[in-house]
C-alpha cells in the first residue's frame, strides 16, 4: 500500500458524468441519478484500505445526515478488481449492506471515471454544487490510522455547511490521503 495523497483538481471544474453499475441492486446510475438539491458527494472508496477502512463509519454519519439537507451522496470503486478481488463487485455489495451505506457503491470496472475526476487515493473527496461546480476535495479530517487524531469528519461537515449556505469556498482545502488507486496495468 503506497501513501497517495488527492491530486485536488482546481475549483470550479464541472461534475464529470458516468453511468456505473451499483453493487447493490445492479442498476446503472448516473451523475444526475444521485444528485443532490443543493449539491453532491461523491467518494472514492474501496473495501481493503485501512484508511477507508478508518473513516468508513464517520462517512456514513455524514450522509445520513446531510441528505436531509438536499446533498446526494455516492461511492465509486475503481480499484483493480482482477488484481484486488476484495474490492470486485460482489465484495463491494457485501460491503455496502453490512455497513448500511446510505448511498449507492458504484464499480468503475474500466476506470474512465475516476481519470475523469482525477481521483488518486481512497478515501478521495469530491463536494459539487447546486451547479455541479467542485466547491470542496481533499480531507475529511486530520485522523488516519495510528496517528490518534479523532475521526470527526469535521473538513467535509464545514465545506458541506458553507456549501448549504451558499458561502465562497474554503479557501485553505488540505488534500486527501490513502491508499493509491489500483490502476490496471
Amino acid at each position: 500500500m503506497a501513501l497517495t495523497e488527492s491530486n485536488m483538481p482546481g475549483l470550479g471544474m464541472k461534475a464529470p458524468n458516468f453511468t456505473l453499475p451499483d453493487s447493490v441492486s445492479g442498476h446503472l446510475m448516473t451523475f444526475n441519478d444521485i444528485k443532490g438539491i443543493k449539491g453532491t458527494v461523491v467518494l472514492f472508496l474501496c473495501n481493503h484500505c485501512p484508511y477507508v477502512i478508518h473513516v468508513n463509519a464517520e462517512l456514513v454519519r455524514i450522509a445520513r445526515e446531510y441528505k436531509s439537507a438536499g446533498i446526494g451522496f455516492v461511492a465509486i470503486s475503481s480499484n483493480d478488481a482482477v488484481n484486488y478481488p476484495d474490492d470486485a463487485p460482489d465484495k463491494m455489495r457485501l460491503v455496502a449492506m453490512v455497513l448500511q451505506y446510505p448511498f449507492a457503491y458504484l464499480y468503475d470496472e474500466d476506470q474512465n471515471t475516476a481519470k475523469a475526476y482525477d481521483a488518486a487515493c481512497t478515501p478521495d473527496i469530491y463536494v459539487f454544487d447546486s451547479d455541479d461546480r467542485l466547491y470542496y476535495r481533499g480531507r475529511l479530517d486530520e485522523s488516519r490510522p495510528g496517528n490518534d487524531k479523532p475521526i470527526t469528519g469535521k473538513d467535509l461537515r464545514l465545506a458541506l455547511d458553507l456549501m448549504i449556505l451558499s458561502k465562497a469556498p474554503l479557501k485553505k482545502q488540505y488534500p486527501g490521503a490513502g491508499c493509491n488507486i489500483k490502476w490496471k496495468k
